[in-house]
């Protein structure tokens, strides 16, 4: 796959810091902007797999350019400019230590644990005589820590004040901006028809200590949809819910073996499987965005993206 990027190493002008997280690689410069490029790789169950997925890169961070730009008027974001279908820069900020998840709906790790006989997660109580997939009487906050390496953690608000990890008139506002925009992306999906299930967002703060919105959102990594059209039949019918998020990658580690644990090894992604995975991504893309995806010329996809950052730091 010579037209995915899975690692860079870069050395831009004023460079102090360089981050490789399990998809982003982000350069700090100055310690006033942080030239954000989003990878190919593509991670599950926090292990990153061995094999990029082409164009997942350029679809993850143009959806997040488009919805930092639609939530403006609610929060404050990091974003200043796209020099590259695969970059983002932005003003520097010290991120919060929490993740703000938020459910609308009984999926993924929360109907895990609902399915284990849990009725409480991060502090918050879930209806009894639920089902998977159903939505939740109103969203429901469930935060996790923010782990460098390993696994992030579940936590509840009362642990997070407790800790001092966020101060309490801060956490106040993360929550009100946490439900200001998922409120946003759901009335934006069902314009498109579908159903935002669930998402997470990461704050932090600028220079002049002002929150600030941070990293992505409302992508296939950090989101979950469903199709809007044929939802309610399939509830009524006990029938999986058409999704487009990660979670079919999830589902088909697990049947083969695979969830990340110790000892467990990763299964060989072919390249008809590669192939799929891109075109779930680039379908969610229109969905959601309402724009045919225009593939970029990933010929010698390094040197594009390192160009075109060099002429925006000059």
């Amino acid at each position: 796959m010579e037209n995915t990027i899975l690692n860079t190493d870069f050395n831009f002008p004023g460079q102090t810091k360089v981050y490789h997280g399990k998809v982003r690689e982000v350069y700090t410069i100055n310690k006033e902007l942080l030239v954000m490029i989003v990878s190919d790789r593509i991670s599950a169950f926090d292990v990153v797999m061995p094999k990029g997925i082409p164009y997942k890169g350029q679809v993850l961070n143009q959806i997040a350019a488009k919805f930092l730009d639609a939530t403006t008027d609610i929060v404050p974001n990091w974003k200043i400019a796209t020099p590259d279908p695969m970059v983002t820069i932005g003003k520097y900020c010290e991120p919060f230590k929490v993740e703000m998840v938020i459910r609308g709906y009984l999926s993924g790790h929360a109907w895990r644990e609902y399915r284990s006989g849990k009725r409480v997660i991060c502090g918050v109580e879930m209806p009894d005589g639920m089902k998977e997939n159903d939505k939740f009487p109103s969203p429901i906050l469930t935060p996790t820590t923010k782990a460098d390496v390993g696994h992030d953690e579940d936590i509840s608000r009362e642990e997070i004040l407790a800790q001092g990890l966020v101060s309490e008139q801060d956490y106040l506002l993360l929550e009100k901006y946490t439900r200001e925009i998922f409120q946003r992306g759901t009335d934006i999906a069902a314009d498109m028809g579908l159903i935002l299930v669930d998402t997470k967002y990461e704050f932090g703060k600028d220079k002049d200590g002002n929150i600030t919105l941070i990293d992505e959102i409302h992508t296939p990594d950090s989101s979950r949809y469903f199709y809007m059209d044929g939802y309610a039949e399939r509830q009524d019918s006990d029938q999986p819910q058409k999704q487009l998020s990660k979670e079919f990658v999830r589902q088909w580690l697990i049947s083969n073996g695979f969830q990340g644990k110790d000892g467990q090894q990763i299964p060989v992604m072919d390249v008809p499987f590669i192939d799929s995975v891109s075109e779930r991504y680039i379908e969610l893309y229109e969905h959601i965005t309402g724009d045919k995806f225009i593939k970029a010329d990933a010929t010698n996809v390094l040197n594009r993206v390192e160009s075109n950052i060099l002429d925006y730091l000059s």
